[in-house]
């Protein structure tokens, strides 16, 4: 009879599985990505304007739809109809938290013109350093 040969044990890390779940995840996070632009349907107006370079702190989104009804992309109940009057108040509360956080307005194109005025300067004197206004990408139309 032969003598049995010793069998090294196989120290060898399958990865073949570990590639499959990276992949499963990457289709959910490219599928769940779109969903994450939180806020109300406003037709931006459209402007030739480049992106914001600060991407160290999610911008707060305040919205003024074409009837003047104000919103707040806070939590889940960004798309509820809130006063002026109670978004400044949380807009204070969280530039107390984080001053740094951005603060930008998303303005309907059919929108008064004044209503933007008066809710920048609300804005600006909840404590906001600056207020942006969110455009579409476009061309230079004359």
């Amino acid at each position: 009879m032969l003598p049995a040969k010793k069998r090294k044990p196989l120290a060898e890390i399958n990865v073949v599985p570990y590639i499959d779940v990276m992949l499963v995840l990457l289709v959910i996070f490219m599928v769940t990505a779109p969903l994450l632009m939180q806020g109300v349907q406003v037709e931006l107006p459209q402007a030739p304007s480049s992106p914001l370079d600060n991407k160290d702190e999610e911008p707060l989104i305040v919205s003024i739809k074409t009837d003047g009804s104000y919103y707040i992309n806070l939590g889940e109940k960004g798309d509820q109809q809130k006063p002026l009057a109670d978004i400044i108040d949380q807009v204070a509360k969280i530039l107390r938290q984080k001053p740094q956080t951005p603060v930008l307005v998303w303005g309907d194109k059919k929108i008064e013109y004044g209503l933007v005025v008066n809710l920048m300067s609300e804005l600006q004197g909840a404590g906001a350093p600056s207020v942006g206004l969110v455009t579409e990408p476009g061309s230079n139309k004359k």
